[in-house]
């Protein structure tokens, strides 16, 4: 039940209105000086909001640092809410609010979805990679499970598990893509073949899981002149021969050297 505008404390200085300390707050259920706007809420009707789906997974250990902050001092915290009130900023602190039953004070946005979570939370950045894929599984996303798949088994970083489904090289492109939630895996079962190649290597070099390694590899796969079981053969009469680069471009300038050892007619690799 919200606290209406009569229950804030008064003063006669200046006729104005004083912000309630926290035991105030807590006492009469008195909402903040804010709320003066129309927009601030205080309630301890805790039962009224719900999680968002498609929303990260709850950190028991950020939950835990928020509770031992708000022991010491509830400084004035806003969580942001659809109507629906649906939380869509803040969940980690409404658990804490929650379980020490202190007034509760939220924005509601209308309109305000799983994107605008999403958006927040990048400004933030306290979201990460796994967090939007954890999101984006949750609301069974059919690309994003097959992602889920794909990284569970081949282990790659993100960047290169978007590189390899897309077949993109342009990290920025792809990755942006992968947290809006428009990820496209054009033909799963063709990635999942580049990946076994890409992992094959690394009978012959332990960083065949660099980006710009995979990024390579992906140029190459894309080049008519490129014959990976020729490449393979190589490796294994020089086991030594792949070392770390700084860039795709110097993988493809080691790989092409590589490839053209020993061999009459030289083949182009870079273009």
């Amino acid at each position: 039940m919200e606290v209406t505008l009569q229950k804030r404390f008064k003063t006669k200085l200046l006729g104005g209105v004083i912000k309630p300390t926290i035991k105030q707050m807590i006492k009469n259920q008195v909402e903040p000086m804010s709320a003066i706007s129309g927009q601030v809420h205080t309630t301890n009707d805790y039962f009224l909001f719900k999680s968002i789906d498609g929303n990260r997974n709850k950190c028991l250990p950020h939950i835990n640092r928020l509770k031992k902050s708000m022991e010491s001092s509830y400084l004035f915290t806003v969580i942001i809410v659809n109507e629906n009130y649906e939380i869509i900023d803040g969940q980690h602190r409404f658990d804490v609010i929650e379980e020490m039953k202190l007034p509760l004070h939220y924005i509601i946005c209308k309109g305000y979805g799983l994107k605008e979570v999403h958006i927040l939370n990048q400004n933030s950045k306290t979201w990460n990679a796994d967090d939007y894929l954890t999101g984006y599984c949750n609301l069974g996303y059919e690309d994003y499970l097959l992602y889920e798949e794909f990284k569970n088994r081949y282990k790659f970083g993100h960047a290169e598990c978007v590189t390899i489904l897309t077949n993109v090289t342009s990290r920025g492109g792809s990755m942006g893509v992968f947290y809006e939630g428009n990820l496209k895996i054009s033909n799963y079962l063709k990635s999942c073949v580049v990946a076994d190649k890409i992992e094959a290597i690394g009978k012959f070099y332990d960083g065949y899981k660099r980006r710009s390694f995979v990024y390579a590899m992906i140029h190459l796969f894309k080049n008519k002149n490129f014959e990976y079981m020729e490449f393979i053969t190589k490796l294994k009469s020089q086991p030594l021969s792949l070392v770390d680069c700084t860039n795709a471009t110097s993988y493809v300038d080691l790989i092409e050297e590589i490839y053209n050892y020993r061999r009459r007619d030289k083949v182009n690799l870079r273009f």
